[in-house]
């Protein structure tokens, strides 16, 4: 497409870090923004940041977030399916106490209110693959904004912005922010009893071990300049008290009407405790409003792509639905003990293996990284013993970028390192409306591709 100018000005960007010879004071500034601000390590092992940002021009963030949005709806209609239809559930094939806890009403219409879309992008042709959707817990919203701004303190990004003044950045957190607030007032109890519909005392439920506190202190601090009370809460602490005739959700500090569940469904029933039981019985009564329930769990996990490849989908989506899913959703098939593997041993090149569970970018094993025919064989059959999936292998696209410095805001090197970077865009949803971008890649290293993470920022030029 011709139309087509993110790449033009990425490249145009990097010419500029090469006049400014590795831009050395604005790449040290950016890395002491970072270190002051939220860590940008996350749960894919980010380790360090790219000077170069992806740079998104209007057709490129046409296709994205038409992409997005799209999914979202597929999304929506699979998670309505599953709730209503067993046979359809059982596609999934998840053990009965998940699928018991995905069946709770959550007391309000949005079935997803936040997920991201994780898709292969190839800024040439504008051709995309979906490679993964998190609707439960999903991360990356404060890395991503924390740095974009660490970019824009840089030298090569005033140049650069001095030839392309219409340029705009996401809110990220902000999105987060409104979709809370638009789930919170949809819930059928938000006015009932003290409970304030404007100002719930908001609870960021998670295992302390698995949190995101960075992400998590972002959200509590924008909370609060809107005037909403926030905390992080340790799902542990959770309980459910009774005064006066009134249940309600409680933690140390005291009372929660709202809940932004950030635990994964699989590790709550892997740490089952107290604060487990009382956050299933406040969802389940209608105690406290539950961002998301649990029915958001199935979308979430592997299992979710071999549904879309198979024909059962056909009767829940539409036409226009059905084909995005043949173009964008890569072939996928759930294995077990009673599979067929040589067609995947065959042609090892040609697939990847996840284990069972939730979708996660960094947990893959490429059939062409394997060192031989044996070792491909061990994996597969490892994946065919506990449920996971294979998945038709899509090369990501690569881009060169500079990278920027550590992570922790280390000392940034004399000389700015310009490698390969295979990219992954994060396309964030906020009760189905596209609302910005997640940029991470990764390059090759002694452990071999994608050894080495890092985040990226993203800028918006507009035509």
């Amino acid at each position: 497409m011709a139309n087509l100018r993110g790449r033009s000005l990425e490249d145009e960007f990097n010419g500029i870090v090469s006049d400014l010879a590795g831009d050395v004071n604005g790449r040290a500034q950016a890395a002491s923004y970072l270190a002051s601000s939220h860590p940008i390590s996350d749960a894919e092992k980010t380790r360090s940041w790219v000077l170069t940002p992806k740079v998104f021009g209007s057709a490129e963030l046409e296709i994205l977030s038409s992409a997005a949005e799209t999914m979202g709806r597929i999304v929506e209609k699979v998670t309505a399916r599953y709730l209503t239809d067993a046979d359809f559930r059982a596609l999934f094939g998840l053990p009965e106490g998940i699928e018991e806890l995905a069946l709770i009403p959550t007391g309000y219409e949005q079935l997803v209110p936040f997920a991201r879309v994780d898709v292969i992008f190839d800024e040439e042709s504008g051709d995309f693959k979906v490679v993964g959707v998190v609707t439960d817990s999903s991360t990356g919203m404060t890395t991503s904004v924390d740095v974009t701004r660490a970019v824009q303190l840089t030298e090569s990004y005033r140049r650069f912005a001095e030839r392309h003044p219409r340029i705009e950045t996401f809110d990220v957190t902000g999105g987060v922010i409104d979709a809370l607030r638009e789930t919170y007032t949809s819930w059928a109890n938000a006015d009932t009893g003290t409970r304030n519909p404007e100002r719930p005392v908001v609870g960021i439920v998670d295992y302390p071990e698995s949190a995101t506190p960075g992400e998590f202190s972002d959200i509590v601090e924008r909370l609060a300049d809107e005037g909403v009370f926030a905390r992080f809460v340790d799902i542990r602490d959770l309980r459910i008290e009774e005064g006066a005739g009134i249940r309600r959700l409680v933690d140390s500090e005291g009372p929660i009407a709202c809940v932004y569940r950030r635990a994964l469904l699989s590790e709550m029933l892997d740490k089952p405790c107290e604060g487990v039981d009382a956050l299933v019985e406040a969802s389940r009564r209608g105690i406290a409003c539950v961002i998301g329930g649990f029915r958001t769990w199935p979308a979430s996990t592997l299992e979710l792509f071999s549904v879309l490849s198979s024909d059962a989908i056909e009767d829940v989506l539409d036409p226009f639905e059905l084909a995005f899913v043949r173009a964008h959703v890569p072939e996928t098939h759930r294995l077990t003990r009673d599979s067929d593997l040589a067609p995947y041993l065959a042609e090892r090149e040609r697939w990847l293996a996840r284990p069972a569970g939730p979708y996660s970018a960094g947990e893959v094993v490429s059939g062409a990284d394997c060192q031989d025919r044996d070792d491909w064989w061990r994996v597969l059959l490892a994946c065919a013993e506990e449920g996971g999936t294979v998945e038709a292998y899509e090369p990501a696209y690569r881009t060169p970028a500079y990278l920027g410095g550590p992570a922790d805001g280390g000392e940034v090197g004399a000389e700015a390192e310009l490698v390969e970077a295979s990219n992954v865009l994060g396309l964030f949803l906020f009760r189905g409306k596209f609302g910005g971008i997640y940029a991470r890649g990764g390059y090759d290293g002694i452990a071999g591709p994608w050894s080495h993470r890092v985040t990226m920022g993203s800028l918006v030029v507009s035509d």
